[in-house]
């Protein structure tokens, strides 16, 4: 594979649940070693977009390649061999209660037939010390806070040593100081692992710092495509009143009204089928 080609590339994806359409044409090309940040508002897209990297969910149509691999016709038995060579973080970090922090790390390992008990075990050390909690190997995810869980998932997520990392609101519900950890975790990640990275998010904070480039997700579609530094320059009202964090004059209206707004609620989409972010 070329340097310049892209390790993942999205063409014209789209998805609908119970007939409402959440992405409408969506097309992306993620260059390798970069942090791709995609910003937008609760239930716009962003998580049901990125579970298509990884052939969890099929497009309606449209294309999904994983360098020259077509993701979105694989079987389940061929994605197997793809999704060892990525690593999700999921938003709620998806722990296993019933697992001690190295049987959820252990997991993964023992799946894919990971070396020996003695390496497997090895390794969780490892990628435990890359998130700052070795040590923990005992306790059970009762037993952590919110930013630790976090941590534990993301060495979970980069046990197999993947060559890409996705994130799903890898800041949410943590207070800003926990939220900046995990930031740096995720700047360090890429650094010493030299791995490709999608983070979704709506953590504008979070956006500017991690990001080589980000682009936000309306209605189905991308509206923006920018680099941190440039978020307060973009020429888009949509885009402007999200980095700004202003509603728009219809959602001041409606809640002067009293009505509720047209759709589902924010955060709850498509939720008979498929929630999204």
């Amino acid at each position: 594979m070329a340097a310049d080609e892209p390790i993942i590339r999205i063409e014209d994806v789209h998805k609908s649940f119970n007939g409402m359409a959440v992405l409408k044409g969506v097309s992306l090309r993620i260059r390798r070693g970069q942090t791709t940040v995609i910003i937008g508002p609760s239930g716009c897209g962003k998580t049901v977009l990125i579970k298509h990297v990884v052939g969890l969910i099929k497009p309606d149509r449209g294309r999904v390649f994983f360098q020259d691999q077509e993701v979105s016709t694989l079987s389940e038995r061929r994605l197997v061999a793809v999704r060892r060579r990525m690593g999700f973080l999921f938003q709620g970090s998806a722990l296993f209660d019933s697992m001690t922090v190295e049987q959820n790390i252990l997991f993964p390992l023992s799946e894919h037939g990971h070396g020996t008990a003695v390496e497997r075990r090895l390794r969780c050390g490892e990628v435990l010390g890359l998130v700052g909690l070795d040590g923990l190997q005992t306790r059970y995810p009762e037993e952590l806070s919110g930013g630790q869980k976090k941590r534990v998932a993301l060495a979970r997520a980069i046990a197999l040593n993947p060559e890409v990392i996705l994130y799903d609101e890898p800041t949410t519900g943590l207070d800003p100081i926990r939220a900046d950890l995990i930031n740096e975790l995720i700047l360090r990640l890429q650094s010493v692992l030299g791995t490709t990275a999608v983070v979704v998010t709506h953590d504008l904070t979070s956006a500017r710092k991690v990001g080589d480039r980000v682009l936000m997700l309306d209605d189905g579609q991308f509206i923006a495509d920018t680099s941190p530094d440039m978020l307060d320059r973009v020429d888009n009202k949509v885009f402007t009143r999200f980095v700004q964090g202003k509603a728009s004059e219809e959602e001041l209206a409606e809640l002067q009204s009293g009505r509720l707004a047209q759709g589902p609620p924010a955060g709850n989409e498509t939720q008979s089928q498929e929630p999204g972010t």
